[in-house]
C-alpha cells in the first residue's frame, strides 16, 4: 500500500513539473544556408540556455520552408527571399516580417574559368557569358531563396535557362552543399550564399569568380506564423525566439559567428 502511494506521488509530481528545455520547443522552418553555414549550431544553444526553449529547425529551400509554414507545420519562418516573405504576410499567413541579418551571394566556378568571368562585378553580365560559352552551370532548381536569386539574374541577362535545361544548365533539385558538390564534380559554375561557401569543405577546383555586385545582396527575415490561421502555433515561445533574435544580445551573437576568421552574417534588425 505504501509503495503504491509512493508511486502515485511520483507520477503526480512528474505530471505537474514544468516542461524541460527538451520538452518545451518550437519548430522553425528555415533555409539550408542557415543550417549549412553552421549558424544554427552556434546560435540556437545560446537561445535555449537563455530561455529554456529548444528551437527545432526544418532546413529546406525557402520556397519549401514557406509552404511548411503556410500549412501550419512551423511556428516561425526564418528565410531569405523578401518578396516571398512579404507576400506570406500579406496573405495573412504571418503576423509581421522583421529584417534579421544579411550577407551576399557569390558566383563560384572552376579555376580554369572557361567563360572568362573571373573578377567581374556585374553578376548578370557574368551569367550571360557563362550561357554564351555553354559552360556548365549547376543550379539548385529547388525554389530556394538562392534559386530565386539565380533565376532573377538569368532574367536580367536575357537567358532562357528552361531551354538549356539538361544541356550546359543542370538542375540538381538539392540543397546548397549538394549543389556545390555537383558543381565541383563537373567543373561547373554555381551561385551560392557566401556563408555556405565559407563553411563548405569540399571546394576542390572551385573558387569565387564573381562577387561585389550590389544585386547579390542577401537579406534574411523572420516571421511568426499567424495563430489566427493555425491556432496550434506556439505564439508565446515563437515570439520569444523572434524577440531574442532581434534583441541586442541576439544580434551580437549573429555578428560574432565567424567561419575561418570571416564574419558570416551581418545583423541588421530594424523593427521594420
Amino acid at each position: 500500500m505504501l509503495r503504491r502511494a509512493f508511486l502515485v506521488t511520483l507520477i503526480t509530481l512528474f505530471v505537474t513539473l514544468p516542461l524541460s528545455a527538451a520538452e518545451r520547443f518550437i519548430t522553425v522552418a528555415s533555409t539550408t544556408s542557415t543550417e549549412n553555414s553552421g549558424l544554427f549550431d552556434y546560435l540556437l544553444p545560446k537561445f535555449t540556455e537563455k530561455t529554456g526553449i529548444e528551437a527545432r529547425v526544418v532546413a529546406v529551400g525557402t520556397g519549401q520552408a514557406i509552404e511548411l509554414a503556410r500549412k501550419g507545420d512551423a511556428d516561425v519562418l526564418f528565410v531569405h527571399h523578401k518578396p516571398s516573405e512579404e507576400k506570406f504576410v500579406a496573405d495573412g499567413q504571418g503576423v509581421k516580417r522583421f529584417d534579421v541579418m544579411y550577407n551576399d551571394f557569390v558566383i563560384v566556378g572552376p579555376k580554369s574559368d572557361p567563360a572568362g568571368v573571373k573578377g567581374m562585378k556585374d553578376a548578370a553580365g557574368a551569367m550571360k557569358k557563362i550561357a554564351d560559352s555553354d559552360s556548365p552551370f549547376a543550379s539548385r532548381g529547388d525554389d530556394s531563396g538562392t534559386h530565386k536569386m539565380e533565376l532573377g539574374l538569368w532574367k536580367n541577362a536575357g537567358v532562357d535557362v528552361k531551354a538549356a535545361s539538361g544541356g550546359w544548365y543542370r538542375e540538381t533539385g538539392s540543397g546548397m552543399g549538394a549543389t556545390l558538390n555537383t558543381a565541383g564534380g563537373m567543373d561547373a559554375y554555381a551561385l551560392t550564399d557566401r556563408a555556405t561557401w565559407l563553411n563548405f569543405a569540399n571546394k576542390g577546383d572551385l573558387e569565387i569568380v564573381v562577387e561585389g555586385d550590389p544585386k547579390l545582396f542577401n537579406q534574411y527575415g523572420i516571421i511568426l506564423v499567424n495563430p489566427e490561421k493555425h491556432p496550434h502555433v506556439k505564439v508565446k515561445d515563437g515570439q520569444a525566439f523572434i524577440d531574442w533574435i532581434l534583441s541586442p544580445e541576439g544580434q551580437q551573437v549573429i555578428n560574432g559567428y565567424e567561419i575561418k576568421g570571416h564574419q558570416a552574417f551581418f545583423a541588421n534588425a530594424s523593427g521594420s
